[in-house]
């Protein structure tokens, strides 16, 4: 009781200084370390995710607290107990590139699923999925004409993810973004619940998760994400004011 007490205080508090407890998992990802970083200089308390504990320096020189969880095989108790105070949490993580099929499912399917598990236990308010543009292009069994081989097990995966969302007790949010390049962030975005196909910096994607994140109006939105013309607190205003 006094450990909950100490919590609902330290979100009180948070809450009054417009600041919040967010986790974040794959946080030695290209993506999340950037995102660590822009949260870190906005007060945020950010708790980094990771599988290696070789990645535990790195996280914290980011700004983050680190905390070693293997989302492949990690009980949900365990998951739980690193997510403890967070109001939100941000699902980062990812397989990789060079992943087989098996990879994919245990990774961007079940531990997303295994977080967002973890965050209604934890008591999280907010659950956003970094996912990927064209997952509906596979739903239903579907297998684009031209699709490279590797993408179709991914993009099931994500849709997967997305798709078991929409049943949790949480004010969730997707974010497709289209083909990730590590070219410097522009801060310019076309970000809309549907967009043509195009490509994205990691660095814009971080950006765009941190407006979101601020933003109290993204609950139940599915957002696709490329490079484009509007700043980013622009493109995010614009998007969650329906």
């Amino acid at each position: 009781m006094q450990f909950r007490t100490l919590v609902v205080a330290g979100r009180r508090e948070r809450r009054e200084a417009g600041r919040m407890r967010i986790a974040v998992a794959g946080a030695h990802g290209q993506i999340a370390r950037p995102l660590i970083r822009l949260l870190a200089a906005e007060g945020d308390e950010v708790v980094g995710l990771v599988r290696d504990a070789d990645h535990v320096a790195d996280v914290e020189a980011d700004g983050a607290s680190a905390a070693v969880v293997d989302l492949e095989h990690a009980d949900v108790e365990d998951v739980a107990a690193a997510l403890q105070g967070c109001e939100a949490v941000v699902f980062a993580a990812g397989a990789g590139t060079g992943s087989g099929a098996a990879r994919k499912e245990t990774m961007d399917r079940g531990g997303a699923a295994l977080l967002a598990d973890a965050a209604e236990r934890a008591g999280a308010d907010r659950y956003l999925l970094v996912s990927a543009m064209g997952v509906e292009s596979v739903r239903d069994g579907a297998v684009p004409q031209g699709l490279p081989e590797p993408m179709l097990p991914y993009l099931r995966a994500k849709l997967a993810s997305e798709d078991d969302l929409r049943s949790r007790d949480l004010a969730w949010t997707v974010l497709r973004p289209g083909a990730l390049t590590d070219e410097p962030g522009s801060g310019r975005v076309r970000l809309a619940p549907s967009a043509e196909p195009g490509s994205v910096p990691r660095a814009d994607v971080a950006a765009v998760l941190a407006a979101l994140l601020r933003s109290g109006r993204a609950g139940g939105l599915v957002l696709e994400l490329v490079e484009g013309g509007d700043p980013v607190p622009d493109a995010v205003a614009a998007a969650t004011s329906g």
